[in-house]
């Protein structure tokens, strides 16, 4: 069992990662394994994607549509709850309101929560906080979401050069938190889906696309996943890393591939 730690990019395309100047991006995936071609779910879009990501359901599975938080058709518990149940600690930090409903009351315990994610600097508080407490609290699982990207592919249009400008901030920011983190922690990180224009949401490419990396101890280093990978793969893979059994109704699968 490893110190695990998910880390969210939201709107993060994996083509804006070759031409923004992202070293911590780019160290993190020299370091681990990743694939530039993980599938998001429709409809791609941000609360129906994360409750996908810690349920490991599609929305099909699940009923949540949009970014407006409804109980699930089918409820089943998610990474949160079955770390907490098993007796984990655990802890988010986020800059978006809606995630308050990834997991069930009382599963958490630590959460930070400041309303910037429409804001330039609004990821910078997040990793300030991410990277004071954990060293502090050393929780067993922490998710930390960093939300300013998609604000700014809505805003300036996913590629623009304001949008790739926003990706080289918040990867500084990045670093602040993966230097926070024990060096033999297990850490994913991810999109939750792309964007074209200035919107996503559909089954086009440029929304459906996005980067999946993990780097851990038994992780090949520079190594590229040849399976297709799902979101509804996270889930299992962070339980993997806590020690913990996935949940029986949980779809996805680890992608079993990229150890030693």
């Amino acid at each position: 069992m490893h110190s695990t730690y998910f880390i969210m990019i939201d709107g993060l395309r994996p083509d804006a990662i070759t031409i923004a100047n992202c070293p911590n991006l780019k160290s993190f995936i020299a370091a681990g394994s990743s694939t530039m071609n993980a599938r998001s779910v429709m409809p791609s879009i941000t609360l129906p994607c994360h409750t996908s990501i810690f349920h490991s359901v599609p929305p099909t599975r699940h009923g949540i549509t949009s970014n407006v938080w409804t109980p699930m058709a089918r409820p089943l518990p998610g990474l949160i709850d079955v770390a907490a149940a098993a007796g984990k600690t655990t802890a988010a930090f986020h800059n978006w309101e809606p995630l308050r409903n990834i997991n069930m009351p009382e599963a958490l315990t630590l959460s930070f929560y400041k309303n910037t994610s429409y804001y330039q600097d609004g990821d910078d508080i997040v990793a300030s906080e991410a990277a004071r407490m954990i060293p502090v609290h050393k929780p067993n699982f922490a998710f930390i979401y960093l939300g300013t990207v998609d604000t700014w592919g809505h805003v300036f249009g996913w590629m623009s050069d304001e949008y790739i400008k926003q990706i080289e901030h918040v990867d500084t920011q990045l670093g602040i938190v993966l230097n926070a983190l024990p060096d033999d922690a297990a850490v994913v990180i991810q999109a939750d889906h792309g964007g074209h224009d200035r919107g996503h949401g559909t089954e086009m490419p440029e929304d459906m696309t996005i980067p999946w990396m993990v780097r851990a101890p038994g992780v090949k280093a520079g190594y590229t996943i040849q399976r297709a990978v799902s979101l509804l793969d996270t889930a299992p893979t962070l339980a993997h890393f806590l020690g913990l059994q996935p949940h029986h109704q949980w779809e996805g699968r680890m992608p079993e591939e990229m150890f030693e």
